[in-house]
């Protein structure tokens, strides 16, 4: 049986499951980036504490990665790649931030980033779905 092109295919209640997947991940990235944004000396002054180098940069680099990507994850562009780096940002800012697991906090934040990339590794290893930009190209 031949499959239909994507734009004929017809639509069911699983189609729209990756893009809700994609929503639901990328709202904690997009909503952080907003909050960077609106207060940014809180987060440069954090950046310095936990005793990364340029804490600008570092703010600057979050920013694109959490508003940038979280939106390109939303909309399903390259999504595979956004995945892997949103992934990768949210290991990193697992261990360079919030690894002091003694904390029932920090402990509470590592493993909700842990589980965020976990989250992102299934949208790598699925892609966008057919409700992405992907799918349109």
């Amino acid at each position: 049986m031949a499959t239909l092109p994507i734009d004929l295919a017809p639509s069911t209640p699983s189609t729209a499951l990756p893009l809700v997947g994609r929503v639901g991940i990328a709202a904690i990235f997009v909503l952080s980036g907003l909050a960077k944004l609106a207060a940014p000396a809180g987060t440069i002054g954090y950046i310095a504490s936990a005793g990364l180098p340029l804490p600008q940069l570092g703010l600057a680099i979050a920013l694109l990665v959490e508003l940038v990507g979280g939106t390109a994850l939303i909309l399903g562009y390259r999504t595979r790649l956004v995945a892997g780096v949103l992934a990768a940002f949210s290991i990193f800012t697992a261990f360079a931030f919030h690894f002091a697991l003694g904390d029932q906090n920090q402990f509470i934040h590592f493993f909700k980033n842990i589980a965020i990339a976990g989250g992102l590794l299934n949208v790598i290893a699925l892609g966008g779905g057919a409700w992405s930009l992907d799918a349109r190209r």
